[in-house]
């Protein structure tokens, strides 16, 4: 059990390595993360309504995912973001955040491999009404995500591609001169539409997600190794896109970057302290409970 759009998860926003914390944009990083074991189970309720044994049966099975997570996942966050501002240090290059956004993906992939084993715990409890619900659901979010994309013509995808971008860029570094701003756009100019082909892929997996969790012997493996394949069966129009639009975005931020101002600057390191501060803080925590587990069971 699994949705599309976790499965489909993809190094996309302006500062690729800040994709690993996608709780960044939160008031508090520390209070949402500190509550993933409660927000994860409202989330999949949007989906499929779980009874009270398989209520308990997820937020067990979360357990060792999360400690998992800060335990070893978190501290490579936090090293990330030590070479990210080592290179704040130097003029930036497509190169360096090519690297980024490989290093961003690779991390997306360990989360969305481990996250399957306390997905497919559930998956294998659900009763078939229950898995019905949920393919449902993921059918219903498809059609409300062509409603709202497909619509759009052209200059209105292009307008919100640009919104997205400069309001990310804002929160980094700050209000932006009017020639960064037009570098921006330039690059949402440039930018090949994707909505319609990331639909089609998306439905084409939701057809073949739909045959593995009819759940015949064997699903579970079979499921890990369509979403292995996953990036593989995708359209060569999809791929060209996604690597052309890439390419983009990391010219964007890496110009943005190079011209930012003093102040700038000054604002994007107080940005990433605060989170790479975030982070540690989890991380320590992370550490004093194992701790404490392991004392009281000496």
């Amino acid at each position: 059990m699994i949705s599309s759009s976790l499965a489909g998860a993809r190094a996309r926003l302006w500062l690729a390595a800040l994709l690993l914390v996608v709780l960044a944009g939160c008031s508090s990083t520390r209070f949402a993360y500190n509550r993933l074991d409660f927000l994860v189970p409202w989330y999949l309720g949007d989906y499929v309504s779980l009874d009270r044994d398989q209520g308990r049966l997820l937020k067990t099975e979360l357990q060792p995912f999360l400690t998992w997570h800060r335990r070893h996942e978190l501290p490579r966050y936090v090293a990330l973001l030590d070479r990210i501002e080592g290179k704040l240090e130097r003029e930036l290059t497509v190169a360096d955040m090519r690297i980024l956004t490989g290093e961003a993906e690779l991390a997306i992939y360990r989360l969305q491999d481990r996250a399957l084993n306390w997905m497919l715990a559930l998956g294998e409890e659900l009763r078939d009404e229950q898995m019905a619900e949920f393919l449902a659901g993921l059918q219903e979010q498809q059609s409300e995500y062509e409603e709202k994309y497909l619509e759009r013509d052209d200059a209105e995808y292009r307008a919100d591609a640009c919104e997205r971008l400069q309001d990310n860029a804002r929160k980094y570094v700050g209000r932006l001169q009017r020639e960064q701003k037009a570098g921006l756009a330039a690059a949402c100019d440039d930018l090949r539409r994707s909505d319609s082909l990331w639909l089609e892929a998306r439905a084409q997996w939701l057809v073949r997600l739909e045959r593995i969790l009819q759940r015949e012997p064997g699903w579970q493996e079979t499921l890990r190794q369509a979403l292995v394949q996953r990036d593989e069966t995708v359209s060569a129009d999809y791929r060209s896109t996604y690597d052309h639009n890439a390419m983009v975005i990391q010219l964007a931020v890496a110009n943005l970057l190079n011209s930012r101002s003093e102040r700038q600057d000054a604002h994007l390191r107080r940005e990433l302290g605060k989170l790479r501060r975030d982070l540690v803080a989890l991380v320590e925590q992370g550490g004093q409970e194992f701790e404490s587990v392991a004392l009281s069971t000496d």
